[in-house]
């Protein structure tokens, strides 16, 4: 090959590559202000935003929020009652002799207000009380015990994971040895038993402004659950460990604090935001489905598992009582598992697809 053909070569591939420099920034060739160099937290927000039913998750998500702890006092307000009022005396809201709760967009006379009411979505039981509102507030308690669980669980779960996988040795066999006597815990049955011996004294402990039962089952799903995180966190930095520039800081007298604080756990952090949001979603179905079976929230505390439990009595009459309480457990642990999905091949760049 001639030194005039190589030449053309050369040129041929720097014009490939500039040419897929280009389509990757967005830009002209030749137009050097345009090419920046981007840091690790603006390439994820770049593939992540590429996702759109992650975003839409993320969008549902802060609304659901926002609807639970902004808009539940809100709806209450113009209700002109609240989520724990009873109307059973109330013949426009549960029907007699048939003893059947009022359907939707039920107008009734507020016995306490002398004012003209409306239930939205009808009365959730025999008591005549509002199955809107409690649905709004069910969600305020789902995800109460759900984001505060996750956050106990990550806590615990990082701490004692990223111990075992640094020192290594002692500190690596007592918390494996722990995880593994964790995992093997029945924890339904504990659940049980403690709700019929001490339970209601534990659901007493409200801290003055969680609703009844929340702090216990934070407790639990905390002492109980932070052994997958662990897991997780421990292998993770027995790869980070063995890295060169750990080898390095240790090299110049970095100490084993200031190595996990600069070089161990910002590694940590994108598994700790992936797995906060799946975790999320398993613990919105863990306590629906601990208050359906009477053992979690206390049953004069409105949650999507209480109101589920309740209306299996009326699913010939009044279908709609299922319908409304599992679609909020079904979209909402549908959205969190998405944008779980999403956030994982954001932090990713070795996923396909995106």
């Amino acid at each position: 090959m001639s030194q005039t053909e190589q030449d053309q070569v050369v040129v041929s591939g720097a014009a490939g590559l500039g040419a897929a420099v280009a389509t990757e920034s967005g830009s002209e060739l030749g137009d050097p202000a345009a090419v920046q160099a981007r840091g690790y937290w603006e390439l994820v927000w770049r593939r992540f935003r590429r996702d759109k039913v992650a975003i839409a998750s993320a969008i549902f998500i802060v609304f659901l929020i926002s609807v639970a702890f902004a808009g539940a006092p809100i709806a209450k307000h113009y209700s002109g009652h609240g989520p724990n009022d009873i109307f059973a005396a109330s013949p426009e809201i549960v029907k007699l002799p048939s003893l059947l709760p009022a359907g939707p967009w039920t107008h009734f006379q507020n016995p306490n207000t002398g004012k003209e009411n409306v239930m939205v979505l009808g009365a959730a039981n025999r008591l005549g009380q509002d199955e809107f509102l409690r649905l709004l507030y069910g969600a305020r308690v789902s995800l109460e015990v759900a984001i505060l669980s996750t956050i106990g669980v990550m806590i615990l779960g990082v701490i004692l994971g990223a111990s075992a996988g640094y020192f290594r040795g002692t500190t690596d066999t007592v918390i494996s040895r722990l995880t593994e006597i964790t995992m093997a815990f029945p924890l339904l049955l504990f659940v049980i038993a403690l709700a019929a011996t001490v339970g209601p004294r534990l659901n007493a402990i409200t801290l003055g402004f969680f609703p009844q039962g929340v702090v216990t089952l934070v407790l639990i799903f905390s002492i109980f659950g932070w052994f997958y995180p662990a897991r997780i966190m421990r292998a993770q930095v027995l790869s980070i460990r063995e890295k060169e520039y750990v080898e390095a800081a240790r090299m110049i007298g970095a100490s084993d604090a200031r190595i996990i604080r600069s070089h161990v756990i910002p590694h940590l952090i994108a598994p700790m935001i992936v797995y906060s949001t799946l975790i999320v979603a398993s613990y919105v179905l863990f306590e629906a489905g601990l208050s359906f079976l009477g053992v979690g929230i206390p049953l004069t505390v409105p949650s999507w598992g209480n109101l589920l439990s309740s209306a299996p009595e009326y699913y010939t009459t009044r279908p709609l009582l299922m319908l409304w309480p599992g679609l909020a457990v079904l979209m909402t642990t549908l959205a969190f598992n998405l944008l779980g999905d999403g956030l994982r091949d954001a932090f990713d760049p070795r996923s396909g697809g995106r």
